[in-house]
């Protein structure tokens, strides 16, 4: 289907025009994907993991009576939402008056500065921040005010990090731990799946996570699939895996960008071998703005054919400002003529990149379908005995 033309000023308002975003989120998703789409972008959504309601987890209320009966010395707040969740279930059950007694008596220390509104919100103070929003420097930042022979009670966010509990113990104190909230599969169709393949035949500019587990679920289902080898290369820009038209397209024309809302979110995706964009400051509203730039300076390809402007933004194509609907094959053909100062690209590069291997019936077909979609199929030049070219 063909995109709406639209005036200059309409798109000069939106940066992701043409743009095809993946978002993985479960809270906040509806916020996160009305920006994008302002912004112009297409959006496909496929939650991985969503939040568990703690208003029937009986282990929450053991947890928070367990705290109130410690009176621990110290007390780690890692999110807001986690420290509302908190909060909003021990009033609930009655606990709330005694749970924030509780806490006042507390050294409060938390993750970042949404997690200390929350605790100001509740009416109390902390005691110290970390200075990178990470547990990680949040635990260095508690183990450091000497914690042997006291009682830490951490409020884990979604996840039990063990490794942060496990330092806590080996430096002396006794752990208790509060799961407000826990993440769990979501359950929503074929979704995530139908993602991940768009992602492995590069049909998405841009996969966005926001939250360490998000990345695990999506990489476990990957693997799940037999397609975690594809996923991750294509996350990579690697066209190693490749097995025909439809897997490994388009490698060899860079990556799939992964974009997270911080270093936590990052740390899974480094560890795969997948460098993500990840904003100064770690919001959503950052991560916004430094798609809309990474995409405006990387991801749209202009270039002039005998008095015909083309013009790429993503997976859409304007042909001297008209849209032009090509499937996603001519499209990254299109889109490899165009790289490189349009040089004369031989058939065994252009069947590499599209990762078509030795497939010159696939390659001369794709040539075929991306002439009869152009509205001047002579844009497309063989060059015999050399390739092709645009003219």
């Amino acid at each position: 289907m063909s995109e709406t033309p639209q005036p200059p000023s309409v798109q000069l308002e939106q940066p992701l025009r043409g743009f095809r975003i993946g978002v993985t989120a479960h809270r906040r998703a509806a916020d996160l994907i009305d920006a994008l789409e302002r912004r112009g972008a297409q959006v496909q959504h496929a939650p991985a993991l969503k939040i568990a309601p703690v208003q029937d987890d009986a282990a929450l209320l053991a947890e928070t009576a367990a705290v109130i009966a410690a009176a621990p010395d110290i007390v780690m707040v890692t999110t807001a939402y986690g420290m509302r969740r908190w909060a909003e279930a021990a009033d609930a059950a009655g606990q709330g008056e005694q749970l924030l007694a509780t806490l006042a008596t507390s050294a409060i220390y938390v993750r970042g500065p949404k997690a200390r509104g929350a605790v100001r919100a509740a009416g109390l103070d902390d005691d110290g921040i970390s200075a990178d929003e990470t547990t990680a420097t949040l635990t260095d930042l508690v183990i450091s005010t000497g914690v042997n022979g006291k009682t830490v009670a951490v409020q884990v966010h979604g996840y039990t990090d063990v490794a942060a509990l496990s330092r806590l113990r080996k430096a002396g104190a006794t752990v208790l731990t509060v799961t407000p909230y826990r993440w769990i599969n979501a359950e929503d169709g074929d979704k995530l799946p139908q993602l991940i393949e768009s992602v492995i035949n590069k049909e998405i500019d841009v996969l966005t996570f926001t939250s360490a587990p998000a990345v695990d679920a999506v990489l476990s289902t990957a693997d799940a699939l037999g397609r975690g080898s594809a996923f991750r290369n294509a996350l990579r820009g690697d066209g190693t895996e490749v097995g025909g038209l439809g897997a490994g397209l388009g490698a060899g024309l860079g990556a799939v960008i992964s974009a997270v809302v911080g270093p936590v979110t990052a740390a899974p995706l480094l560890a795969a071998g997948i460098t993500p964009l990840v904003p100064e400051r770690f919001r959503m509203g950052a991560l916004i703005r430094l798609v809309c730039e990474h995409l405006e300076q990387t991801g749209v390809l202009r270039a002039e054919s005998c008095g015909t402007v083309l013009e790429v933004r993503g997976q859409s194509l304007r042909v001297d400002g008209v849209p032009v609907s090509l499937p996603p094959a001519p499209l990254q053909l299109l889109k490899a003529l165009m790289t490189g100062d349009r040089a004369i690209k031989s058939q065994a590069e252009l069947s590499s990149t599209l990762g078509l291997g030795d497939a010159e019936h696939s390659l001369h077909m794709t040539i075929s379908r991306l002439r009869a979609g152009l509205p001047d199929p002579s844009i497309v030049e063989t060059v015999l005995k050399r390739g092709y070219r645009l003219r």
